[in-house]
Protein backbone atom coordinates (compact mmCIF):
# COMPACT_ATOMS: atom_id res chain seq x y z
CA UNK A 1 0.00 0.00 0.00
CA UNK A 2 1.53 3.38 -0.75
CA UNK A 3 0.93 6.14 1.41
CA UNK A 4 -2.34 7.59 0.29
CA UNK A 5 -3.59 4.59 0.13
CA UNK A 6 -2.31 4.28 4.04
CA UNK A 7 -4.02 7.84 4.88
CA UNK A 8 -7.65 6.58 4.01
CA UNK A 9 -7.01 3.28 6.52
CA UNK A 10 -6.32 5.83 8.86
CA UNK A 11 -8.93 8.30 8.62
CA UNK A 12 -11.21 5.34 8.84
CA UNK A 13 -9.00 4.29 12.19
CA UNK A 14 -9.62 7.95 13.71
CA UNK A 15 -13.01 7.37 12.67
CA UNK A 16 -13.82 4.45 14.60
CA UNK A 17 -11.98 5.93 17.47
CA UNK A 18 -14.08 8.77 17.62
CA UNK A 19 -17.15 7.61 17.26
CA UNK A 20 -16.13 4.83 20.58
CA UNK A 21 -14.94 7.78 22.41
CA UNK A 22 -18.33 9.90 21.73
CA UNK A 23 -20.35 6.69 22.84
CA UNK A 24 -17.94 5.34 25.84
CA UNK A 25 -17.08 1.86 24.02
CA UNK A 26 -14.11 1.02 25.21
CA UNK A 27 -11.54 -0.24 22.54
CA UNK A 28 -7.90 -1.15 22.43
CA UNK A 29 -5.94 1.09 19.77
CA UNK A 30 -3.96 -2.01 18.41
CA UNK A 31 -7.29 -3.87 17.97
CA UNK A 32 -9.01 -0.65 16.01
CA UNK A 33 -5.78 -0.35 13.71
CA UNK A 34 -5.44 -4.23 13.17
CA UNK A 35 -8.36 -4.18 11.69
CA UNK A 36 -8.16 -2.07 9.06
CA UNK A 37 -4.40 -2.93 8.35
CA UNK A 38 -3.58 -6.67 8.49
CA UNK A 39 0.27 -5.61 8.44
CA UNK A 40 2.10 -4.26 11.02
CA UNK A 41 2.55 -0.49 9.51
CA UNK A 42 5.18 1.93 11.33
CA UNK A 43 3.22 5.14 9.51
CA UNK A 44 -0.28 3.95 10.52
CA UNK A 45 0.92 3.61 14.30
CA UNK A 46 3.17 6.58 14.42
CA UNK A 47 0.13 9.04 12.82
CA UNK A 48 -2.88 7.34 14.81
CA UNK A 49 -1.08 7.07 18.08
CA UNK A 50 0.44 10.35 17.38
CA UNK A 51 -3.12 12.31 16.94
CA UNK A 52 -4.31 10.61 19.58
CA UNK A 53 -1.58 12.12 21.94
CA UNK A 54 -1.46 15.30 20.63
CA UNK A 55 -5.52 15.59 19.89
CA UNK A 56 -6.15 18.39 22.22
CA UNK A 57 -3.25 20.67 21.07
CA UNK A 58 -4.47 19.74 17.44
CA UNK A 59 -8.22 20.97 18.64
CA UNK A 60 -6.76 24.08 19.79
CA UNK A 61 -4.81 24.44 16.45
CA UNK A 62 -7.82 23.92 14.27
CA UNK A 63 -10.17 25.87 16.67
CA UNK A 64 -7.78 29.12 16.23
CA UNK A 65 -7.88 28.79 12.51
CA UNK A 66 -11.13 27.93 11.80
CA UNK A 67 -13.13 31.15 11.13
CA UNK A 68 -16.68 30.83 12.76
CA UNK A 69 -16.78 26.76 13.62
CA UNK A 70 -14.52 24.16 15.95
CA UNK A 71 -13.29 21.19 14.97
CA UNK A 72 -16.31 19.58 17.04
CA UNK A 73 -19.05 20.65 14.87
CA UNK A 74 -17.60 18.64 12.14
CA UNK A 75 -18.74 15.35 11.31
CA UNK A 76 -16.34 12.50 12.78
CA UNK A 77 -14.69 11.84 9.11
CA UNK A 78 -14.21 15.58 8.55
CA UNK A 79 -12.40 15.87 11.92
CA UNK A 80 -10.29 12.90 10.82
CA UNK A 81 -9.35 14.34 8.11
CA UNK A 82 -8.62 17.87 9.44
CA UNK A 83 -6.76 16.20 12.80
CA UNK A 84 -4.42 14.05 10.82
CA UNK A 85 -3.40 16.74 8.03
CA UNK A 86 -2.55 18.81 11.08
CA UNK A 87 -0.45 16.29 12.85
CA UNK A 88 1.07 15.54 9.61
CA UNK A 89 1.67 19.39 9.29
CA UNK A 90 3.17 20.22 12.67
CA UNK A 91 4.41 17.26 14.33
CA UNK A 92 6.07 15.06 11.49
CA UNK A 93 8.84 15.45 8.85
CA UNK A 94 6.28 14.92 5.91
CA UNK A 95 6.79 17.80 3.61
CA UNK A 96 3.76 20.50 4.13
CA UNK A 97 2.43 20.32 0.86
CA UNK A 98 2.15 16.56 0.98
CA UNK A 99 0.35 17.35 4.47
CA UNK A 100 -1.91 19.40 3.15
CA UNK A 101 -2.61 18.04 -0.75
CA UNK A 102 -3.55 14.52 1.08
CA UNK A 103 -5.83 15.49 3.29
CA UNK A 104 -7.88 17.76 0.66
CA UNK A 105 -7.54 14.53 -1.70
CA UNK A 106 -9.01 12.70 1.17
CA UNK A 107 -11.82 15.67 1.89
CA UNK A 108 -12.41 15.94 -1.87
CA UNK A 109 -13.39 12.11 -1.64
CA UNK A 110 -15.22 12.03 2.10
CA UNK A 111 -16.54 15.59 2.67
CA UNK A 112 -18.56 18.04 0.79
CA UNK A 113 -16.91 20.91 -1.05
CA UNK A 114 -17.60 23.40 1.76
CA UNK A 115 -15.54 21.38 3.88
CA UNK A 116 -13.06 20.68 1.83
CA UNK A 117 -12.60 24.30 1.30
CA UNK A 118 -12.75 24.42 5.25
CA UNK A 119 -10.01 21.71 5.81
CA UNK A 120 -7.84 23.29 3.24
CA UNK A 121 -8.13 26.59 4.57
CA UNK A 122 -6.85 25.82 7.67
CA UNK A 123 -3.70 23.69 6.96
CA UNK A 124 -3.05 26.51 4.35
CA UNK A 125 -3.65 28.96 7.38
CA UNK A 126 -1.33 27.03 10.02
CA UNK A 127 1.17 26.55 6.82
CA UNK A 128 1.57 30.02 6.33
CA UNK A 129 1.54 30.59 10.04
CA UNK A 130 -1.23 32.60 10.00
CA UNK A 131 -2.18 34.08 13.23
CA UNK A 132 -6.55 34.21 13.87
CA UNK A 133 -6.43 35.26 17.29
Amino acid sequence: MNRSELRKKIMTILYQIFLYDSNNIDYNVKDVISESVKIENEFVNNVVNGVLEYKNDIDKIANKHLKDWTIDRLSKTDQAILRMGIYELVYTDTPEIVSINEAVELAKEYSDEKVKNIINAVLDSIYHGEDNE
